[in-house]
């Protein structure tokens, strides 16, 4: 009998004195909102131009542009569509995407316009999405044609 008391108070100290194993810590949670992902997993969150006002706006007038920030113009047919960098006092990078999120062009640091007519910057090839970043995340992230992207957030924008 006192064998068996004796395993069983060895039993109970063993149980106490071993420490549970905290629960894992939740994993980090994807940013909100609409967003694209580059190939070696750079996020950049994304303001969505998806009609012809928005899109003429685009980033003119900005100061400033975080390198995780950008804008997104979102076109209703694949095209060939130029940018011009009319009234954006900082310098871009722009990315031409097409329809399977393939990168079709990229235009690296394209400084503001200093005198009108403004240049224009066309792509390679024809293209549904252009993306605008600060100038310098592109070559930073070798961003490249070919390189296949991936979006959140954007799936149910209508398009006008």
């Amino acid at each position: 009998m006192r064998s068996r008391v004796a395993l069983l108070a060895v039993l109970l100290a063993l149980a106490c004195s071993q420490r549970s194993t905290p629960p894992p810590a939740p994993a980090p949670s994807a940013p909100a909102g609409p967003r694209v992902t580059f190939p070696d997993g750079f996020v950049v969150q994304v303001e969505v131009a998806a009609d012809d006002p928005t899109r003429q706006q685009g980033l003119m007038y900005r100061d400033q542009l975080a390198e995780n920030r950008g804008m997104i113009f979102l076109f209703g047919e694949d095209g060939v569509y130029p940018f011009w960098m009319k009234n954006t006092i900082i310098s871009l990078d722009m990315i031409w995407i097409d329809t399977a999120h393939k990168v079709v062009s990229v235009q690296h640091d394209v400084p503001p316009c200093k005198a009108d007519p403004c240049p224009s910057y066309p792509p390679t090839g024809a293209a549904r999405y252009v993306l605008e970043t600060a100038a310098g995340v592109a070559k930073k992230h070798r961003l490249e044609a070919g390189a296949v992207l991936r979006f959140d957030g954007l799936d149910n924008i209508v398009v006008r």
